[in-house]
């Protein structure tokens, strides 16, 4: 059976990402368009499109053409989205990189997918040089300054002539975040720039936010849900953006408070901060209307626990960046929402949930994976046509590794997972990842790793050992923790004398994950 929404099918113009932005702001030119948070720093509409032009003309002049890479490794700040749009405007393609990378996991993505710029916040900056010094890239530009670097207002000293470009918006790729997909290491995902514009104009179809809203971007640029959500998706409403670098909760309630924000993106861990933190009642959050989560399953208790406290509405939605993002909304009427359901398909969209084991499609209250069809759908992955070909199939569905149902009104529920991947406050840890560090220990023969509840951050990294040498469980998380992002790191580690494995050698993690589970439930109920 095919799921669709209530929603009209909405109609999408063959135009360029950046094209399509700049054509819906003429009216507000002068309207305050991005805010960094803790400064007050703030860019006028007019004054994000002059920078956007004066930006793609200073890298055209530097070389920078269609098709070129360029890597931001930042952490969220206003100038974040001049730099990707003056990128998009030549026809390059942006790759994001999460600023809390080690050099090391940011050389791979450099390399993977042949960046040939690279530009860093001053934090990110040392790793950024490390990173591009085992790469291709051919220069390393700062917001700010920084040595061995170039200050990214030099960009900004050009004529603002902008090089004519023909864009395919079909085919020419505007970003490449990486995923893990439903399993393994990090592949990049190819958008195309009408694989974005499809979303913002299926989002527009689904009444997320207005031109009078003023949005709280807490929620990383570098992952697809706050670079499409949030901050391209209310560039073209024409909203104000108040940018927060990081996640913290005094400055979070603090930015509400200021600069009166009606609606903020945010994660599951969010929250359970605004619904139990007691810091919460210091500050005034009456100008906050709706809360919008995403990127990881919202229980019902928690939505309504919150919505009581904070005295706003919270709509859930679902997607993954291989769909750019968003497949799913709960409606724009509070009335129409389920709590704990992520809702209905977007317009333009068909899903379908199919079992497994035997691919066959199952109807309402049937719990099988969670498949997608929509012009949304990612181009594939970069130069891993294996993957591509797991992922999406012959007809065009592609498979999101979930598990869910549909109710008798058509409202998805996310249940479980088929895919390996961790959700760690919404960002993917991939265990196949973190299975080849532990096996450069000294002390380490096997390991396998899983996904283990945690009520604060959804699902943390658990490892399982096999020694060869004596060893501690702190010494292999300090390992760990030394080499990879901070949300990767291992928080539990139990040591077994043998990981189970199918007779092709495969890791069958499934076996362990029941173990855990099975675990857990006996000291609930003890």
């Amino acid at each position: 059976m095919i799921f669709r929404g209530p929603y009209p099918d909405v109609e999408i113009p063959e135009v360029s990402l950046t094209d399509f932005i700049f054509n819906s702001i003429g009216a507000f030119k002068d309207k305050t368009a991005l805010i960094d948070g803790p400064t007050g720093r703030a860019y006028t509409y007019a004054e994000f499109e002059s920078g956007v032009r004066r930006v793609a003309a200073g890298l055209a002049k530097r070389g920078f053409k269609k098709g070129d890479v360029f890597a931001i490794f930042s952490t969220n700040c206003p100038e974040y989205a001049i730099i990707f749009h003056a990128v998009a405007m030549l026809g390059g393609i942006n790759t994001t990189l999460n600023p809390l990378y080690t050099a090391e996991e940011a050389a791979f993505q450099l390399n993977d997918a042949a960046a040939k710029f690279l530009i860093a916040a001053p934090m990110t900056s040392d790793k950024a040089r490390a990173a591009a010094k085992e790469s291709k890239v051919e220069e390393v530009f700062v917001f700010g300054e920084s040595d061995g670097a170039t200050p990214f207002a030099e960009l900004l000293e050009s004529d603002g002539e902008v090089p004519p470009v023909e864009i395919d918006p079909r085919n020419d790729l505007v970003v490449l975040p990486y995923s893990s997909g439903t399993t393994g290491l990090p592949k990049g995902v190819m958008l195309t720039h009408r694989n974005l514009v499809a979303n913002m104009c299926q989002m527009d179809g689904l009444d997320y936010f207005h031109r009078d809203d003023t949005l709280l971007c807490v929620l990383p640029l570098f992952h697809i849900y706050g670079l499409v959500v949030v901050l391209n998706m209310g560039l073209h409403l024409g909203t104000t953006i108040v940018t927060m670098p990081r996640f913290d909760v005094e400055q979070f309630l603090a930015l509400i408070q200021k600069y009166r924000v009606t609606l903020s993106h945010i994660v599951p861990p969010i929250v359970l901060k605004l619904a139990k933190d007691p810091i919460v009642d210091n500050y005034d959050l009456s100008s906050l209307r709706m809360i919008f989560s995403g990127a990881a399953p919202l229980g019902p208790e928690l939505s309504r626990e919150c919505m009581q406290r904070i005295g706003c509405g919270i709509r859930q939605g679902y997607g993954m960046t291989e769909t750019s993002p968003v497949t799913h909304s709960s409606p724009a009427d509070p009335a129409k929402m389920k709590l704990g359901s992520v809702g209905t398909p977007a317009p333009n969209t068909e899903c379908k949930l199919v079992d497994p084991a035997t691919e066959a499609e199952l109807g309402p209250n049937q719990e099988g994976e969670v498949c997608v069809r929509g012009p949304q759908n990612m181009k594939g992955y970069l130069n891993n046509r294996e993957a591509t070909a797991r992922t999406i199939d012959a007809d065009g569905w592609l498979h999101t590794g979930d598990i869910g149902y549909a109710d008798e009104d058509g409202h998805f529920f996310i249940v479980d997972r088929v895919k390996e991947l961790i959700k760690y406050k919404g960002f993917q840890v991939a265990p196949a990842e973190l299975e080849a560090v532990l096996l450069t220990h000294p002390a380490v023969a096997d390991a396998a790793v899983i996904p283990c509840r945690d009520d604060e951050a959804g699902e943390v990294p658990k490892a399982f050992i096999v020694t060869k040498l004596d060893t501690s469980a702190e010494a292999i998380m300090e390992y760990v923790a030394s080499r990879v992002a901070p949300h990767k790191k291992i928080r539990e580690v139990e040591f077994i004398a043998q990981i189970p494995k199918s007779i092709s050698g495969k890791i069958l993690r499934r076996v362990l994950v029941e173990k855990e589970r099975a675990k857990h439930a006996a000291t609930e109920v003890v």
